[in-house]
């Protein structure tokens, strides 16, 4: 049988090289590197699958040995086992967990601010200064829409 300390340093190393690929992440989007944040979600969601895998296997380690098959039975198996080793691998785990949270946090706020700017760009191209929003562009570059038309008559 496992012990559902076995997966502590794989699930280390994983959730590490997650935190050092969010840190990427947040300069590319700084940075408005679409190409850049294109190559890392790939490898992203691979860690994050590793990640779950990794998890399901202590949970099932933790079933097997009679705790709770969550994050919750982590703490009574660590008080049970006497493990000082163990003890602090997962207090490492938990911690690089924490500051990955917090930079996906971080990251998301920075997409949001990059699709509301995106979506005022858009806006701006969609409608021309001082125009009625109901003029459109033609295939010519004419403009044309609802708008009244101004016209003058001159005689």
């Amino acid at each position: 049988m496992t012990r559902p300390n076995a997966t502590l340093p794989a699930e280390h190393e994983r959730i590490e090289a997650l935190v050092e690929l969010m840190k990427q992440e947040q300069q590319f989007l700084v940075a408005a590197d679409a190409d850049g944040l294109a190559e890392l979600t790939t490898r992203k969601a691979t860690l994050v699958q590793e990640l779950a895998q990794l998890a399901r296997q202590r949970h099932g380690a933790l079933g097997g040995a009679g705790f709770v098959s969550s994050e919750a039975g982590m703490e009574p198996w660590l008080a049970a086992a006497g493990d000082d080793a163990s003890r602090a691998a997962w207090t490492a785990l938990l911690a690089l967990t924490a500051e990955a949270k917090e930079l996906n946090r971080v990251n998301g706020m920075l997409i949001n601010r990059q699709m509301a700017h995106n979506q005022t760009v858009l806006n701006a191209l969609r409608t021309p200064a001082a125009a009625p929003e109901a003029t459109l562009y033609g295939a010519k570059g004419q403009t044309f829409g609802s708008a009244p038309s101004r016209r003058f008559v001159l005689g």
